[in-house]
């Protein structure tokens, strides 16, 4: 169907045929799958659990609640399924209507009345995929927002109280024959969860109690968080019973998944005039934070974390290793764990802390632990593979490292070269011949014995220094 189609009769004479917006949707999605196509571009994790669901409720029919907590893509997968509607959709061109009514069957006075008067020679238009979405955030939403509401200024022109000509429509009926979505669903009014009923169960929209009625063609999305929707009260009862469809999405269930997704999504530039090289240990220790912050008493879980607590300190890590890089003139940078001392700027915000058992921590004290216990946890994994005990042995001996993000590579191959057998075994966590990875692979080394109480460590200006 090209958009050359510009009146009613040569959409008639095209062979076109009006769908449902759900039934669009269906087929559209059949045609993917019968192609092997990746249904959800830049979806990881959810080849086997959340996309089946998805994908059986659109085949179903449903309207859809995507229940999960914050950072695990639930928005993003709402305005995905805008790809499965057809890439323009043809509907009657009336000046100032805010209704893209279908051509074949208006449901408002214009539209019906611009087809008397002009049948076949009614102007069509053509209303583009990306613009047959729309959502909204729940708090502070008013009935007139989504539904609509008498408009004052229609009445002092004249409209009659009771007449279609008084209404102003909100977002759902401007969104007839497209996709509406409703982020935070329990942070909605009771008023405005009841004025959804009729919604998803006649698909009409009555305004205030006039006998004004419209059939209203439109996917209905929401999108809650557990802790909330769960939660009595929040959520009309019979609201909840007129959603087709529950999709309970979840956090990465690997932190390899969680490092794809983190790259993926931090959409860093790692080339250009100062590059850097990340170490496989650095992602892993920037996901497991993640991963440790969600069992954390320290923090709320009932707000959960969200991949975007990942994606934040990744890029702050890098930031840093590139500012040190530019500082110092080195080529390549690489993020070391002095690097994290910065992430604070980052995670201040994206999780909500629960200091009540534990007034004795500040804020900071608590990401330092959560920080700490990352870099424990993905140290013991190497330990098991490069035995380091021979480096503890040394320390006992005296030996001292100062280190700090602003300190060349340099200075780490001075330390190196004091003891270069026992650094044989650290270095075998990331072979490579650059020193700023070499640095790296010091810094991590020092870091995870600290963390298992086998060194200690002292701040002093910003460095840090380790010894036994």
């Amino acid at each position: 169907m090209t958009p050359s189609v510009r009146t009613l009769g040569q959409l008639k004479a095209s062979g076109y045929r009006p769908r449902s917006v759900k039934r669009e949707l269906r087929d559209n999605l059949i045609a993917a799958m019968r192609r092997g196509d990746d249904l959800f571009p830049g979806i990881v994790g959810y080849e086997d659990t959340v996309i089946p669901e998805i994908v059986n409720a659109v085949l179903a029919g449903h309207d859809m609640l995507f229940l999960g907590e914050k950072g695990q893509g639930k928005s993003k997968i709402m305005r995905m399924l805008v790809r499965f509607l057809d890439e323009r959709l043809p509907y009657l061109d009336i000046p100032a209507s805010p209704v893209h009514e279908d051509p074949f069957n208006p449901i408002t006075g214009p539209g019906r009345r611009l087809i008397a008067e002009l049948g076949d020679q009614a102007p069509i238009a053509w209303w583009p995929r990306e613009k047959r979405y729309a959502e909204r955030l729940a708090p502070g939403t008013k009935f007139a927002d989504l539904i609509g509401e008498i408009d004052p200024a229609k009445l002092l022109a004249g409209a009659s109280m009771g007449a279609e000509d008084a209404l102003h429509f909100g977002l759902i009926p401007r969104m007839h024959r497209g996709i509406f979505a409703m982020n935070e669903l329990p942070d909605l009014d009771d008023l405005v969860q009841t004025g959804l009923f009729n919604i998803l169960e006649e698909r009409d929209v009555q305004i205030r109690g006039f006998p004004i009625a419209f059939d209203i063609d439109v996917l209905v999305l929401f999108s809650a968080n557990p802790g909330t929707y769960n939660r009595s009260g929040k959520v009309i009862p019979q609201l909840k019973d007129r959603i087709g469809a529950t999709i309970q999405t979840h956090y990465p269930r690997t932190r390899d998944l969680g490092i794809e997704i983190m790259e993926r999504e931090a959409e860093v530039d790692l080339a250009g005039d100062f590059p850097v090289l990340v170490p496989r240990f650095m992602k892993e220790v920037v996901e497991q934070m993640s991963i440790a912050a969600r069992k954390s008493k320290f923090i709320d879980q009932t707000s959960g974390v969200s991949a975007r607590f990942s994606i934040a300190n990744y890029r702050t890590m890098i930031a840093n290793a590139r500012r040190r890089a530019i500082i110092l003139g080195e080529r390549p940078a690489a993020p070391r764990i002095s690097d994290l001392a910065h992430f604070h700027a980052s995670a201040i915000g994206k999780l909500e802390l629960d200091l009540m058992g534990s007034h004795q921590l500040s804020e900071r004290q608590a990401l330092e632990a959560i920080a700490a216990e990352a870099i424990k946890t993905v140290f013991a994994e190497y330990v098991a593979d490069h035995g380091l005990a021979e480096i503890t042995d040394v320390f006992a001996k005296g030996l001292k490292i100062e280190v700090g993000d602003m300190l060349p590579s340099s200075h780490y191959e001075a330390a190196l070269k004091r003891v270069p057998k026992v650094w044989e075994k650290a270095l075998e966590l990331n072979p490579a011949s650059e020193p700023a990875v070499r640095a790296s692979c010091v810094e991590f080394v020092l870091a995870g014995l600290y963390a298992g109480d086998q060194i200690s460590r002292s701040t002093r200006h910003g460095r840090v220094e380790y010894e036994t």
